[in-house]
């Protein structure tokens, strides 16, 4: 982990910079990476055992990556992301004309809040459940789905890329 890609605060919570992160993605899987990651770690270590000890250690760097990818996740820091999104949800695609950021606040948020909820799913594997969620989640917002999605997608890429460059493999499958 690099400073240029987050900063831990006295508290130990991991704050994504707000520069970093790239815009215009698209969706892609969650944190099955780590799990990747941390299996072919684990098999690799393990491989001066022999086959048993090559399965063994596979076995337990897979946990081990998991577990540090989900930790990675929920020390992210829910208002780093709110400042990140002030400052750049005007340059989103989606972002109707004069909109103000007030508006598509509670989809970021809810991007944000349901990635760690679905761990393993990739947003389109969600979807289905955030759209049936979306109403009691959004407080005052009057987007509907259809227009908040947009947002919730971006915020929920942001985190998983932010997992990516802090754990090893790739950890939302996209072959970065």
């Amino acid at each position: 982990m690099t400073n240029s890609t987050m900063e831990l605060d006295k508290n130990k919570t991991v704050r994504p910079d707000p520069n970093s992160g790239p815009l215009g993605s698209h969706p892609v899987g969650t944190g099955l990476g780590a799990v990747a990651g941390g299996a072919a770690a684990g098999a690799a270590a393990a491989s001066v055992a022999g086959p048993v000890g090559t399965v063994i250690g596979a076995a337990a760097g897979a946990v081990a990556g998991a577990l540090a990818g989900r930790g990675i996740a929920k020390m992210v820091d829910p208002t780093a992301e709110e400042t990140y999104w002030r400052q750049n949800y005007s340059s989103r695609p989606y972002v109707a004309s004069g909109a103000t950021f007030d508006e598509y606040a509670p989809a970021y948020r809810y991007g944000v809040d349901s990635y760690g909820k679905y761990e393993g799913r990739s947003f389109e594997q969600a979807e289905p459940e955030l759209m049936r969620n979306w109403d009691g989640a959004k407080g005052t917002s009057k987007l509907n789905w259809e227009r908040a999605k947009h947002a919730a997608r971006d915020s929920w890429q942001r985190l998983s890329d932010f997992v990516e460059r802090a754990t090893p493999g790739d950890s939302d499958r996209d072959g970065k």
